[in-house]
């Protein structure tokens, strides 16, 4: 008897391994990563009969959202189990579709003329396989539109009550103005076993031509969270920065706006009171001081010119750890960067209190042209 229990339990523990070593297999075997500079398809207006405006007026105000949708599950509701938490799919199709157009619906009631979106699904495990991108050509029918594929992952079988499963992302830029060009450019990741992690990154340029004969440089980019060390994160920066540097050296007018997974004001801790302040590499203070010349980080700038005590700006990232009760701790991720022939006019968070993901949106109102441009 105890024999057989010993070769069932032998059984059963070579069938285990077998198992997982074929599922490595297939994580490994199946991994792959799109290249670099990869020319980008732009979607004319969804909307029947309509077309872009007219190139853009220099010397107009416009808006600019960006907002990370949190693949449509990051509701109050929800935590992350990456982030400590058990959550890993979205409730349901249903709460996807309300989390993505309740989002989208707050960006345009902004009067954005361009927004920038970050995690959009296009199939995918985790948010019941909603095309996410089609949702948002629903709510921006006469925009000129762009997607720029971040990742097409592997099933990741984990956690086993609720696999995140297999998903298909990117990034979603929109304008009310016609986009003459795309590209997209890989981001550099660990080449270690956190790549399975963090998966594929990149950033999107789209050009949007002005009256003046040269473009508007749009850039959406959504740097790593997971499985990046320092030298990864600078790797990232360093990328961005040089596609940033060339466009501003040809003429253009130049913002990248998103989730740069950074604490975008150095300090918040200290304004939005967190209680864990020796915080995860995806929320330590940005490397301000790398930023290029002539080139200037919303959030920041807006903090030193009000001061700590009087930045009132809501935070634009929660802690996912747990559902959100207004006590998470908070940071502000999401901002723009913008260069020195581009006048803010006003920016600010979309204080939507963290209603359908961990992340509230952030609007620049700007003007292109200065008189250094």
């Amino acid at each position: 008897m105890a024999k057989t229990l010993s070769r069932i339990v032998l059984g059963l523990a070579i069938a285990l391994l077998a198992i997982v070593g074929a599922y490595a297999a297939y994580v490994v075997f199946t991994y792959d990563r799109l290249d670099d500079n990869l020319p980008l398809a732009v979607d004319g207006p969804a909307q029947t009969g309509e077309e872009a405006n007219d190139p853009i007026a220099v010397g107009t105000a416009l808006t600019l959202a960006s907002a990370n949708i949190g693949f449509g599950a990051y509701n109050r509701d929800f935590d992350f189990f990456m982030d400590g938490g058990t959550g890993s799919v979205a409730a349901s199709a249903e709460v996807v579709r309300e989390d993505v157009v309740g989002t989208a619906e707050a960006v345009r009631k902004t009067g954005a003329d361009f927004a920038l979106f970050q995690e959009v699904d296009v199939d995918g495990t985790r948010s019941h396989h909603v095309d996410e991108y089609a949702l948002l050509r629903e709510q921006f029918p006469a925009d000129a539109a762009v997607f720029c594929q971040n990742y097409d992952s592997a099933f990741l079988a984990w956690p086993l009550y609720a696999p995140h499963g297999a998903n298909r992302a990117g990034l979603a830029t929109f304008s009310a103005f016609p986009i003459t060009d795309g590209t997209r450019y890989q981001l550099p990741i660990s080449e270690g076993f956190g790549k399975f992690l963090d998966l594929d990154r990149c950033f999107s340029l789209c050009r949007i031509p002005t009256d003046d004969g040269r473009a508007l440089s749009l850039i959406n980019v959504h740097l790593s969270a997971y499985g990046a060390d320092e030298s990864i994160m600078a790797a990232q920066r360093a990328k961005l920065y040089e596609v940033m540097v060339r466009e501003r050296e040809a003429g253009n007018y130049v913002i990248a706006g998103g989730d740069f997974n950074h604490d975008m004001i150095g300090v918040s801790g200290e304004v939005y009171g967190n209680e864990v302040q020796a915080v995860e590499s995806w929320a330590k203070p940005y490397d301000f001081d790398g930023v290029p010349a002539g080139f200037t980080v919303a959030a920041k700038a807006k903090l030193d010119e009000v001061g700590i005590e009087a930045f009132a700006d809501a935070a634009t990232c929660r802690d996912a750890g747990r559902p959100y009760d207004g006590t998470n701790d908070r940071w502000i991720m999401d901002t723009f960067i913008y260069s020195d022939n581009v006048t803010c006019i006003d920016y600010a968070t979309v204080d939507l209190d963290f209603a359908y993901s961990d992340h509230n949106p952030v609007k620049l109102t700007f003007e292109l042209g200065t008189a250094s441009s």
